[in-house]
């Protein structure tokens, strides 16, 4: 029997790299359920056609609404009778800025993704969990355990979904709902080349050469490298991990 034999999963961010790298290794790895969510309705669409599978639904939601956030997880209950997974994989970078230029209204946009879409998420998740227990996994970053120059508002955001997921599994435990936190280094993405462009606009190519140098294994994680820890934290073999902080970072923060 394969470790996802028969789940069902929601991932947020659900159009994105790891969202789809993530859903792709969890239907191989036996689930039979993912609801996608994610706020694009076009990449949502291209993400369902691209991992062809029966078992994959989409919602659009905007993850920092409380509304939509108890929508989304209503619907995968709805879909599938119940929730074993839930991956709050949704995030936004901001740009990159010094403390002092940073803009208001990006810091709050940052933070209302990042930090109040994933206490949203654990709050509607929850109640359906309670009975039968299950796993949530939730991406925070290296920024999360580090500090980084110029980007106040993602590595803010970052930190703080630590303590949320601390939280979250000490009033999990008595549901048998674990929860953790999974934390990238730079991953060769969208993400990525938004990062790279911030901190040197035309440049891109020479700022992810000096990460990787930095880097002991040598180079960026992929999406699946992510998704490989996620499926592990999915399944019954993680049964007794909770509270922790995963790093996928080849070396980045030793």
């Amino acid at each position: 029997m394969k470790p996802l034999h028969n789940k069902s999963i929601i991932i947020t961010g659900g159009a994105g790299g790891i969202g789809k790298a993530t859903a792709r290794m969890f239907l191989d790895e036996g689930g039979t359920d993912v609801l996608l969510v994610d706020i694009n309705p076009k990449a949502l669409e291209e993400a369902k056609k691209e991992l062809n599978h029966a078992g994959v639904k989409t919602y659009v939601a905007d993850i920092s609404k409380s509304n939509d956030v108890k929508a989304y997880t209503d619907k995968a209950v709805e879909l599938f009778g119940k929730l074993d997974v839930v991956f709050l994989n949704a995030g936004y970078e901001g740009i990159v800025k010094p403390l002092t230029d940073y803009p208001e209204d990006i810091f709050d946009k940052v933070l209302d993704i990042n930090v109040k879409g994933v206490w949203l998420g654990l709050k509607y998740a929850f109640p359906h969990m309670q009975k039968s227990g299950g796993s949530i996994i939730i991406t925070s970053s290296v920024a999360g355990l580090t500090g980084t120059a110029q980007m106040m508002a993602y590595t803010t955001s970052k930190h703080a979904v630590i303590g949320s997921m601390r939280v979250a599994a000490l009033e999990g435990a008595p549901h048998n709902i674990r929860v953790n936190s999974v934390h990238p280094g730079p991953v060769d993405n969208r993400m990525m080349r938004s990062l790279e462009e911030g901190f040197a606009p035309g440049a891109g190519d020479q700022v992810k050469k000096g990460f990787e140098s930095q880097i002991p294994l040598g180079r960026y994680a992929t999406n699946e490298d992510i998704a490989s820890m996620v499926t592990f934290l999915a399944s019954d073999k993680s049964k007794y991990i909770t509270g922790s902080m995963h790093i996928v970072d080849g070396g980045f923060v030793i």
